[in-house]
C-alpha cells in the first residue's frame, strides 16, 4: 500500500519490519518479556524466535492490506532494534486509530518511546489521513502512563474496565493526539 517509510527525529527512527529483524526483534523481545507480560497480550515465557518469525510475516500481510501498521523502531544513529510501535484498531469511518509502543528494557527511560509515539501519529495523520490517535494505558502501568504524558498526547479520562492482559481486567487512562497537535490542517 505505502512505500518503505523512514520516520525519524534523528535520535530514533520507525520502519516496517522485514524478515531481517528477526534475530534483532527476538533480542529485544526476550531482554524485556518481565516488562512486557504484565501488559501485552501477546508477551508469555515461551514467546520465541518462531512467534517473532510469524508476527513480523503478518505485519508485513496487515500493512500491504492496511489494517494494522509495525513499525520497528531503532536507534537513529547505528540502527540497533529498540522496540516496536503499531497503529492499530483502524476505524473506516471514523478516522481513529490505537497507537501502541514498547522499548527493549536495557534502552527504556530515555524518551525513546515517547519520540517513537509521536513518529508514528505523525505518520497517521500525513500518510492515512486520520484524525485522531489514541493511547490507552491501564492504569497500573506507570511506565507507559510517563510515555503518554511526556509525548504530549493529551489525557483525556479513564475508562472503567477498558483493558484486557489474560486474565485481568484493568481501568484505563485515554490519551490522543489530534491533528491539530502537529499544526495539521483539519481534513
Amino acid at each position: 500500500m505505502l512505500n518503505q517509510p523512514l520516520l525519524t527525529d534523528k535520535v530514533v527512527a520507525l520502519r516496517r519490519f522485514h524478515p531481517r529483524d528477526v534475530d534483532a526483534f527476538h533480542a529485544a523481545v526476550d531482554e524485556s518479556l518481565t516488562d512486557l507480560i504484565p501488559w501485552m497480550t501477546w508477551a508469555n515465557p515461551k514467546y520465541g524466535r518462531a512467534d517473532v518469525a510469524e508476527y513480523v510475516r503478518v505485519v508485513g500481510e496487515t500493512w500491504e492490506a492496511g489494517r494494522y501498521y509495525a513499525f520497528a523502531i531503532t536507534d537513529a544513529r547505528d540502527g540497533t532494534m529498540l522496540g516496536a510501535a503499531s497503529l492499530s484498531h483502524i476505524h473506516p469511518v471514523y478516522h481513529f486509530c490505537n497507537l501502541g509502543y514498547w522499548i527493549r528494557s536495557s534502552r527504556r527511560g530515555n524518551g525513546l518511546a515517547s519520540r517513537a509515539a509521536r513518529l508514528a501519529a505523525k505518520f497517521g495523520f500525513e500518510q492515512l489521513g486520520l484524525l485522531r490517535a489514541e493511547i490507552v494505558v491501564a492504569v497500573e502501568n506507570a511506565a507507559s502512563l510517563k510515555v503518554a504524558e511526556k509525548s504530549g498526547a493529551r489525557r483525556e479520562g479513564i475508562l472503567r474496565d477498558r483493558m484486557t492482559v489474560r486474565e485481568q481486567v484493568y481501568d484505563a487512562v485515554m490519551f490522543s493526539f489530534v491533528r491539530s497537535d502537529f499544526g495539521l490542517p483539519p481534513l
